[in-house]
């Protein structure tokens, strides 16, 4: 809108400052800001009002037929791409009968065969912890009596 770089408005800061003093600055930038925003929301507010305007006039559609005339296969390629879209959210795979059925009794099938697996698995896991647990144990039983048979064994000294 304004071309206004960092020198100018330090410049207009500057001056602001002289002109209106430094007590009364904050509420002056406080006044300005609420003008700005008030502006802002009434630009805001008018362009709304002319794209409403457009579209119940349909200038809209004028301008989407100019824009298929001057590029038809960017207008082709977006029709593609919205009936692909709407392919994609409307299909239902089941509706497609007996192949439909076919493929769900056999992910159950499968479905079966991998929750009879990962027991299997979890079964073997839980004996080879086992296993090997009893086998740390019996290897600290084994160093336990080592060490008390080598206390036994070591000659006492004089007390």
């Amino acid at each position: 809108m304004f071309d206004l770089g960092w020198t100018e408005l330090m410049v207009i800061g500057i001056v602001a400052l002289i002109v209106v003093g430094p007590k009364d600055l904050p509420v002056l930038f406080r006044n300005v800001g609420r003008f700005v925003g008030k502006a802002r929301g009434m630009a805001r507010e008018f362009s709304r009002a002319m794209n409403d305007a457009a579209d119940e006039t349909g200038v809209k559609d004028v301008a989407k037929g100019l824009k298929t005339a001057t590029n038809p296969m960017g207008a082709v390629s977006d029709t593609m791409r919205k009936a692909a879209e709407d392919l994609r959210t409307s299909v239902d795979p089941t509706k497609f009968g007996s192949a439909a059925s076919t493929d769900k009794a056999e992910n159950s099938v499968l479905s079966e065969e991998r929750a009879q697996d990962a027991k299997r698995i979890q079964a073997a896991t839980a004996r080879a912890a086992a296993e090997r647990k009893a086998t740390e144990a019996q290897e600290a039983m084994a160093k336990a009596d080592a060490a008390e048979a080598a206390v036994e064994t070591k000659p006492k000294d004089e007390a």
